[in-house]
């Protein structure tokens, strides 16, 4: 290493264990990514599931914050126990109103979505060509803003490489790119998950999300959780976030000791066992 040259060290996360729960006792919010943090296996556990229901029962909102596309977050919002989600890495929110009828929110108008929509076609047919065994999210067709590129969830997971050049093959279009534990998003716009998280809590629940952080908890698994991770003081990882832990642009700053449902599980007991205490 030459004289001076400094290295930047990324914090490790603290075992979640040690969180306090006066700290968890104070969380009216719980934020959460899907897959690999409330799925795994790629499948959505009871323990989970359940997980999301007491926590609703018990009055504290309960917001997905998700890359998945808008078909999945209109369902999602409509059955699922939570009061809204962010979809398509910040892309949209959608929220059943106390009316029964589905709020949308876009962080583009629609004609940007469509001259976006419009360019990402192309860029697909250069990526699959550029990079073998990459393929289409399947899906793809639900989504209204972003294109997904599948390197991990149908077929085998591509090599790291293979991985990094899908996200040079967006960035060289002037996308933004973001990589999942499955899947690497691109688009073409300034937004990510946590804008369209500030959105929403100030257009749906007309608070300022700097100064109610203390009283939200964000949960996730990967490197395109970064924002949300470098932002909340009660950001924790499932202990699944390991596998991405060298590369990590901002970790979180606590980690369970479970992977992926059971880990969110551990998050959602915690929190339930502090306020009851």
């Amino acid at each position: 290493m030459s004289a001076g040259r400094q290295v930047t060290r990324v914090p490790i996360p603290r075992p979640f264990s040690e969180i306090g729960a006066e700290r968890l006792a104070a969380i009216d919010f719980v934020l959460t990514d899907i897959d690999d943090t409330l799925t795994t296996d790629g499948r959505l556990p009871a323990r989970a599931y359940e997980a999301l229901e007491r926590l609703d029962q018990a009055g504290i909102t309960v917001v997905p914050v998700t890359g998945r596309p808008a078909g999945w977050c209109d369902l999602i919002a409509r059955l699922w126990p939570v009061d809204a989600v962010v979809g398509e890495n910040g892309a949209f929110y959608f929220a059943c109103s106390s009316r029964g009828g589905m709020v949308r929110e876009f962080a583009q108008s629609a004609e940007e979505r469509r001259e976006g929509r419009h360019r990402l076609d192309g860029l697909a047919d250069t990526i699959l060509a550029s990079v073998p065994g990459a393929r289409l999210s399947a899906d793809q067709t639900f989504r209204e803003a972003d294109l997904a590129i599948d390197f991990a969830e149908d077929g085998p997971r591509l090599h790291d490489m293979a991985i990094a050049r899908i996200v040079t093959c967006f960035e060289e279009a002037g996308a933004v790119a973001k990589v999942s534990s499955i899947h690497v998003n691109g688009w073409f716009g300034h937004y990510d998950k946590l804008a369209m998280t500030r959105r929403l809590f100030s257009k749906r629940y007309g608070l300022d999300l700097d100064s109610a952080s203390g009283g939200v908890i964000f949960v996730g698994d990967s490197p395109n959780d970064a924002p949300m991770f470098g932002f909340f003081e009660n950001s924790v990882g499932v202990a699944n976030f390991a596998d991405f832990q060298d590369g990590a642009i901002a970790p979180p700053k606590w980690i369970t000791c479970r992977p992926g449902g059971a880990g969110f599980a551990e998050v959602a007991d915690a929190i339930l066992q502090a306020r009851e205490d």
